[in-house]
């Protein structure tokens, strides 16, 4: 899944050293540590509250979201629950309790994403485990999801033959996200994913199974993962930056390999428009997210390409944030 830069990349922040002794939340990735329990009359000392604490890492450089986050996920919260924040704005914040904020937020000003600190993110209503494996699931990528679900109407399973697109294809899938909001909505669709990546696969495929999504993953760079399937719906969020874009510093915590695309940041659109329809069924999609400035480029592909009913389609912020057309030629 790659990485949205429609308004550049967000600033990080926090304050103190890290917990190097975290537990992992599968083989090969660090979790958080848990939040330390007082174990002295020195620990449990109130050293501010709440309020105090949120304030004092928004004067750090901290953004509101994340400080809020990282709090409740410190004082082992759910992560969104803002409304305890403000019904409990005056708790008392213990020494334990601050030192551990104090060290998730150091790790959010040296860049690191929240979600990598908390170990989740939560995506189309689903709460993936994330790590250094696979990109940050963005909230303009449920734009995709959104076109995707408008072209798989929800159907029993015996529905009738080519009524509506049934096998779906997530290329570069990283921690799943797509796929799995895809399969938790359309259950009667059949979904496979892909990821060159082993690692991410790993990651991908554990969210799956603690979601029970019977999604079906396939390692290789993109279609040459599945080769001689057919599909109805392809869909992917491809890398997209351009191989020299300066925002990518801001970036260095996540895989490059899911950043990067080349000098103009389409080297991976391209080679996807040029071999998706040789796997697309006749009536098929292909949809593809992109850069804020890319939609154009993208339409012109695809219509060069031979896809007809070629269009783009805007995320929250009004940005063309996503392209596709539909396959219609008989091969």
């Amino acid at each position: 899944m790659a990485r949205s830069i429609a308004k550049g990349p967000k600033p990080r922040a926090g304050y103190a050293s890290v917990n190097k002794n975290a537990p992992k939340p599968f083989a090969k990735a660090p979790r958080p540590a848990p939040v330390p329990q007082a174990t002295t009359a020195k620990s449990t000392e109130p050293l501010g509250t709440v309020q105090v604490a949120l304030l004092r890492a928004q004067r750090l450089g901290m953004a509101k979201v994340d400080a809020r986050m990282l709090l409740l996920h410190t004082l082992g919260k759910s992560t969104t629950d803002m409304a305890w924040l403000v019904a409990n704005d005056n708790n008392p914040i213990n020494t334990l309790q601050a030192d551990a904020y104090g060290a998730l937020c150091a790790r959010r000003r040296a860049g690191e994403p929240v979600a990598y600190i908390v170990g989740h993110k939560e995506f189309y209503g689903l709460k993936l485990a994330v790590d250094h494996r696979v990109l940050d699931p963005r909230d303009d990528t449920e734009t995709l999801v959104d076109w995707a679900l408008q072209l798989l109407p929800d159907s029993a399973p015996d529905a009738a033959p080519g009524a509506v697109p049934r096998s779906v294809l997530d290329l570069g899938t990283g921690s799943g996200a797509i796929a799995l909001a895809i399969q938790s909505q359309r259950p009667a669709a059949q979904v496979h994913a892909t990821d060159a990546s082993a690692d991410a696969l790993e990651v991908a495929r554990a969210n799956a199974a603690h979601l029970k999504l019977p999604v079906q993953f396939h390692q290789g760079s993109w279609l040459d993962a599945v080769p001689g399937q057919q599909f109805d719906l392809i869909v992917s969020n491809p890398p997209y930056i351009a191989a020299a874009d300066p925002h990518l510093a801001a970036l260095s915590h996540e895989p490059l390999q899911a950043l990067a695309s080349g000098t103009d940041g389409l080297e991976d659109i391209r080679q996807i428009i040029a071999h998706a329809p040789a796997q697309l069924r006749p009536g098929g999609w292909l949809l593809l997210e992109h850069g804020h400035d890319q939609a154009a480029a993208v339409r012109l592909l695809l219509e060069n390409q031979g896809f007809g009913s070629v269009e783009s389609r805007h995320d929250l912020a009004q940005i063309e944030r996503c392209s596709g057309g539909q396959w219609l030629r008989l091969r």
